[in-house]
């Protein structure tokens, strides 16, 4: 196992999977034993949920699942970096950078379940809704960030930046490459925030790229950076200096989160079809998790007493995910029609009635 060079040589890591603490010629952290314990408890409840919500979906509670196991250090390490006036544009497997902006686990299970579109306030979160539309939420990033620059929000230390989320296979998408496009003619003070996770479903990225991810911003004419996704110090220290440049006007960046997918893509794929085992057993051995654990222990910073608490906290978060998850209430019929529009139309209108007049026909009128 390549442990301290995957991903090539110009891989940022502050920690090796091994928990040994690295330096870097360019990126470095100050860290206390208290913020690395934060970032510890972060990744495991979120990885706890992550779980449940998992096999809720088995169980036939949720419709869909879109697991992060393994990408919980790129989600944290970026969540983390970012200021409360910051602005995050997710896909739909950002559960970790959903926790980070203060958005409940419950929050994020009416969309997998069909009951609503999320029911948290992206203007107070600062964390726009998922988007399902691969690669869509560049686009709304771009334009977002753009408006960050024609308002005068950036170009000193207290400006506001922009972080998208997306994974490798978007980069395949035309929206991609035209938020790029845009993005840099306008310097919009934007982190692009590739999760890289080696599989877009069942293609591999090498069968989508010639270069490095990260290497692509060349060629729009901004910088590109890769670093290692199973690394939540060196994803904290990378994205705190990329949001740091942004602010100042020296976007955009592109930064590549090298991680790694350890379930499948969504509760609807069999991972077995197109991947060997012996790569998820390799990846297992630089679990994002358990480095951040060993490197406490090393550093005795953390004792058992603190690690059962964290287990006994994720354990009360996944009762409290699965009570609310059942007990869901079911929304009306009419709730299809009111959420299309922001005002009404006849032609919906009449649909409306239609379809709630055969509704009411069936007895008891819950059919």
């Amino acid at each position: 196992m390549r442990a301290t060079d995957e991903g090539g040589a110009d891989l940022v890591q502050l920690l090796t999977p091994e928990g040994e603490r690295v330096q870097h010629p360019d990126f470095d952290i100050d860290i206390t034993a208290e913020e690395l314990r934060g970032l510890y408890r972060d990744m495991v409840l979120v990885r706890r949920v992550d779980r449940e919500a998992n096999a809720l979906q088995r169980k036939g509670q949720l419709g869909i699942w879109v697991p992060l196991l393994g990408q919980e250090a790129a989600q944290i390490g970026a969540g983390r970096a970012m200021r409360p006036e910051d602005m995050a544009f997710p896909s739909y497997r950002e559960h970790g950078i959903a926790w980070t902006r203060g958005v409940k686990p419950t929050d994020l299970l009416g969309i997998f379940r069909g009951t609503d579109n999320g029911t948290w306030d992206p203007v107070a979160t600062r964390f726009h809704p998922y988007t399902i539309v691969i690669g869509n939420q560049v686009l709304n990033a771009t334009g977002y960030a753009m408006g960050q620059k024609f308002d005068g929000k950036v170009g000193d230390a207290d400006g506001e930046a922009t972080v998208c989320f997306f994974g490798d296979g978007a980069t395949s998408q035309g929206d991609v490459h035209e938020g790029f496009v845009w993005a840099a003619v306008y310097d919009a003070p934007l982190v692009f925030f590739c999760q890289n996770n080696q599989w877009a479903i069942s293609e591999p990225t090498e069968r989508q790229s010639r270069l490095p991810l990260y290497q692509r911003a060349r060629g729009y004419g901004f910088p590109g950076i890769r670093v290692d996704g199973n690394d939540v110090l060196a994803t904290l220290a990378v994205t705190r200096w990329a949001l740091e440049e942004c602010r100042q006007g020296n976007g955009p960046i592109l930064i590549e989160a090298f991680t790694y997918r350890m379930d499948a893509h969504t509760t609807s794929d069999d991972p077995s079809r197109y991947r060997l085992s012996d790569e998820l057993e390799l990846w297992k051995l630089k679990d994002p998790i358990e480095r951040v654990k060993v490197h406490l222990v090393k550093q005795q910073w953390a004792d058992q007493a603190f690690f059962e608490s964290i287990e006994a906290e994720a354990e009360q978060i996944a009762i409290e995910l699965r009570d609310y998850c059942v007990n869901l209430p079911d929304p009306p019929p009419g709730r299809i029609f009111s959420e299309v529009y922001a005002e009404g139309n006849p032609v919906l209108e009449a649909q409306r009635d239609e379809f709630l007049a055969y509704h009411a026909g069936f007895a008891g009128g819950e059919h």
